[in-house]
């Protein structure tokens, strides 16, 4: 099989680190986008906790419940064929104690139907990561710009600017390696900062406005569609303005609708068949 119709699975991402193949992550909620992207080629999707910014329409990720990640990681999962699909654990399921997160993490592999999950932190997390990849549940780190502790990080700013937090920002994702991860996002922090993370680390970093360095990128799938446009990083590509096209279509369909050109009588329609059986 190509590359391209070949199952991702977690082991692949070590040896596209080892062979210097980038790896494509990109953010998804719903069955039909899944099939999309997976049918583009992206290698990993992440049912990721920013349902609450681009889908629940919340100001912060802290309202997002488990039971929300495991509704929209069932979808993703029921579309995607090809791409690893990872799921975020969102705030406070993994922190309270071992005996939570292990319950946590299996319903998003049960319920869910996720191939892992993604954990927000470091060394401070390092135990919980330890017990879900004992028990054999793959685990995805995150470490820099961690949006559940955007108040005690005093907003969404980048980290790891001075000396002394990049040495604790290195020395927090060497900790998620040691413990089992078997990846780590690396997110808004100096370009500097990600390249020496990403030296340092045998584990494969994926950077989100984290400059070019990191063995993999990984988007809000809405903010490089251009889906959504309340916030846009600065370091985001928009590849494609679909909140523009969506407009457009919606305001011509509502006029068509009202000037009564839309729908045709059946007399209109392709040899008069009705609208239900037309191919």
């Amino acid at each position: 099989m190509t590359r391209m119709s070949k199952k991702v699975r977690v082991p692949d991402l070590a040896v596209m680190k080892e062979r210097g193949e980038r790896i494509v992550m990109l953010t998804a909620y719903d069955a039909t986008m899944a099939r999309l992207l997976d049918r583009a080629g992206i290698d990993v999707l992440l049912v990721g906790d920013s349902l609450g910014h681009v889908i629940l329409g919340l100001d912060t990720t802290i309202p997002v419940t488990l039971d929300h990640v495991i509704h929209h990681t069932r979808a993703v999962a029921r579309g995607a064929s090809r791409t690893l699909v990872v799921a975020d654990m969102p705030f406070l399921t993994y922190q309270v104690s071992a005996e939570e997160v292990l319950r946590n993490a299996a319903r998003l592999f049960q319920e869910g139907g996720a191939a892992a999950v993604k954990l927000e932190g470091g060394r401070s997390v390092a135990d919980a990561v330890r017990r879900l990849t004992a028990a054999g549940l793959p685990v995805m780190g995150h470490v820099g710009l961690t949006p559940q502790h955007v108040h005690r990080l005093g907003g969404m700013r980048q980290q790891a600017r001075e000396d002394e937090a990049a040495q604790e920002l290195i020395r927090d994702a060497l900790a998620l390696e040691d413990a089992g991860a078997f990846a780590v996002v690396v997110e808004a922090v100096p370009d500097a900062v990600a390249e020496a993370v990403t030296a340092r680390l045998k584990i494969p970093t994926i950077g989100i406005g984290a400059g070019p360095h990191c063995d993999g990128q990984v988007l809000v799938s809405y903010d490089m569609l251009g889906l959504f446009d309340t916030f846009v990083p600065k370091f985001v590509r928009q590849y494609v303005q679909l909140g523009e096209l969506i407009f457009d279509a919606a305001r011509n369909y509502a006029n068509d609708v009202r000037e009564g050109v839309y729908p045709q009588s059946a007399a209109g329609r392709r040899n008069g068949a009705p609208a239900l059986v037309e191919k």
